[in-house]
Order: C-alpha cells, then structure tokens, then sequence
C-alpha cells in the first residue's frame, strides 16, 4: 500500500496533528510572570522630592512633591492592561492545561485562542508603547512646546515606570507568539 500524502504512514493511518500545548503551557507561565513583575513594579513607582523654588524669604525655599503612576492617564491605562493580562494568562493557563491532558485539541478552543491572543496582543502593545511614550518624554522632555524633562529629578520613578514599560513589551511580544504559535496549530488540526 503506497501513499503520496506524507501525513500517512506505511501502516495507512493518519499522523495526528503535534500537540504543541506543551509550549503554549510554558510561553503562557512567561506571560504571568512578565505581567505580574511590570505590574508590581509600576505600583511601586513612587517618589517624594523637595524641589527649591525662587519665592522671596517668607514662602518656603523647598516644595515637596511627588510622582506616582496615578498622575498619568497612560499609566494607569498600563496598570489595567497588565491586570487584564494576569487575569487573561490564568484563564488561558488552565485551558492550555486542559488541552495537554486529552490527546487532541479542538479546532474551535484553537481558534477562540487565535482570537483572544490577538486582541491581547493589541491591548498589551497599545498599553506599552503609550506608557513608554510617557516614560521618554519624561526621560528627554520636548522643547518645542516646553515639556521639561522630569527624569532628572525623579530618577528613581523613571527608572520604574521605564523598566515597567519594557517588560510589558515583552509580554507584548509572548502574547503575539502565542498567536502565531496556535495559529499553526490550528492550520495543522484543520489540513
């Protein structure tokens, strides 16, 4: 019995599909822990300075004033996308579990990751690139409208917010190799 399809072996049945939830598994672990780890280090971006001011004798000669991640709308936005994404990791953590024990996957849980991990993407992505837009104009400010650069002052809050950021682009990018990872997977359950 010979067979041109390289699917089939010699005996005539048909090779399953690889079941990749193996590595979905492990990329997903990735994902809550990069979350997790922006997400506690953004919470803990705070930093009180006293900043001298140029006020005659009777007002004070220092002002004390903070940075936290509250004062910016697009850190706060960051803090919502990173809490979504733990949440979102944990969910898809246990379907990915679910999907190692049985021997095969179902196209339609494949396709539902697909989709789930691509508007993740998205979220995660958007989140990241407004909370580092935020984070450089705070590290270089911007001259032509004035924007003075506050990373000088609060170095301690930049670096936080900055290394928050950078992680969260991480787990941007796990969220789009989790998509190209089980679109491949669907492509060879549906072939």
């Amino acid at each position: 019995m010979t067979s041109t399809s390289k699917d089939t072996p010699e005996s005539g049945y048909a090779v399953p599909p690889p079941n990749l939830f193996g590595v979905d598994f492990g990329l997903r672990l990735l994902l809550l822990a990069s979350a997790v780890s922006a997400l506690v280090v953004l919470v803990t971006s705070k930093q009180t300075e006293s900043i001298p001011t140029s006020l005659p004798p009777p007002f004070p000669a220092f002002i004390s004033r903070d940075a936290k991640f509250q004062h910016s709308p697009a850190f706060i936005y960051l803090l919502v996308a990173l809490s979504v994404t733990c949440f979102y990791s944990i969910i898809t953590m246990v379907a990915s579990f679910a999907a190692i024990s049985s021997p095969s996957s179902s196209p339609r849980m494949l396709f539902h990751l697909v989709l789930s991990d691509a508007v993740m993407a998205g979220v995660m992505a958007s989140a990241a690139g407004t909370a580092g837009s935020v984070a450089y104009l705070g590290l270089k400010g911007n001259s032509h409208v004035n924007w003075n650069k506050v990373c000088n002052v609060y170095d301690k809050f930049c670096r936080h917010v900055g290394s928050s950021a950078a992680v969260s682009l991480v787990a941007s990018i796990l969220l789009v190799s989790l998509v190209v990872l089980s679109s491949y997977s669907l492509y060879r359950r549906c072939r």
